[in-house]
């Protein structure tokens, strides 16, 4: 019995990590963007898919998540529940952060929050991914490339996002110092929140999910 409830609580923890997780990812984009310095890749299309639907950010963020999920299936990817709960959680709580949110205008706080905004983030891939309760939409596509068609993460992280990016910035979303800034940053930052929320790598190489989930945000 008390292995039981130790089970139980283990995964009461485990999916209660993943929600603060993902809840922390919407308010570490909601924060770069009331800064206004620039988005991460992802987030750049989703900014311009956003001014030409007239959709709220939040929204194209889910419909954007669901569709990354589409190929999953012919690469033999599998969902967790950690999966279903990023395709919601992220979404909502950036059109909250938003709602309740204005644009910022002195340069030292714009600088301020697109800190704060990556640090976050950060934060939140890292008690998103440590319980290990299933890969992001966008990670699973870099690591099913990876093993369907034997191209390493490093690259099919570089050919997604790169993609992501140009057609972001071809709709109008928004680039600029916070694009370096995240880009550099997230990694290693991921990586750190990660170790810090308990998680441990099982192998090494290419593909590690710590390096994988740290290069890649996991939304």
């Amino acid at each position: 019995m008390a292995r039981r409830d130790s089970a139980e609580l283990n995964i009461v923890v485990r999916l209660s990590m993943v929600v603060v997780g993902l809840a922390l990812n919407g308010v570490g984009i909601g924060a770069l963007i009331q800064a206004g310095l620039g988005l991460g890749a992802w987030d750049v299309l989703h900014q311009g898919l956003s001014d030409h639907t007239g959709l709220s950010f939040g929204v194209v963020v889910i419909l954007v998540t669901v569709a990354a999920l589409i190929p999953w299936w012919p690469l033999r990817e599998r969902p967790g529940v950690g999966t279903i709960l990023n395709v919601f959680i992220a979404g909502i709580v950036i059109d909250w952060v938003l709602d309740w949110t204005s644009s910022a205008h002195a340069l030292w706080l714009r600088i301020s929050l697109m800190i704060a905004g990556v640090a976050i983030f950060a934060l939140g891939q890292g008690m998103y991914l440590a319980p290990r309760l299933g890969a992001g939409a966008r990670e699973g596509l870099m690591t099913g490339i990876n093993r369907k068609f034997g191209i390493s993460i490093r690259l099919s992280r570089f050919l997604i996002e790169a993609s992501v990016l140009v057609l972001g910035i071809i709709l109008g979303g928004s680039i600029g110092l916070g694009t370096v800034v995240f880009t550099v940053a997230i990694g290693p930052s991921v990586q750190l929140a990660m170790r810090i929320c308990g998680y441990r790598e099982r192998t090494t190489g290419d593909e590690v999910t710590g390096p994988v989930a740290a290069g890649a945000p996991g939304r």
